[in-house]
């Protein structure tokens, strides 16, 4: 199957998530194996509530903005297009943008349960 579509249109109705479990079987974008978000994210929101018990790994990465990437001992502040952080099974996590932000995230494998309400701009 092949599928072309723009990140901006297809995204948000799935809050940004473009690839994972949650999309319709047989749909090219449906997988198990992985998910990824076109996430646009406006100056001064928040994850809804923090991330626990992790079971996956994942990696973000800063395309434009400024955005932070909470976890309970310290928290990384990607400031450059292209910066990124990765975390892991167990890894407790929440974010922040500070500015106007547009990132990427990968994440694997795929797995229901972790949707949260955006807490919105501050």
């Amino acid at each position: 199957m092949i599928y072309v579509g723009k990140a901006d249109v297809d995204a948000p109705p799935e809050r940004g998530w473009l690839i994972g479990h949650f999309m319709p079987a047989g749909d090219a974008r449906h997988s198990s194996d992985v998910e990824i978000k076109w996430g646009r994210h406006p100056a001064g929101e928040r994850r809804g509530e923090w991330a626990r018990n992790e079971r996956r790994t994942a990696v973000l990465v800063l395309i434009s903005g400024r955005f932070h990437m909470e976890f309970p001992e310290r928290t990384v502040v990607l400031a450059e297009p292209g910066d990124y952080v990765l975390w892991g099974v167990g890894d407790d996590h929440s974010w922040f943008a500070e500015q106007a932000s547009v990132v990427l995230t990968c994440r694997w494998p795929s797995l229901p349960g972790y949707a949260v309400p955006y807490s919105g701009a501050s």
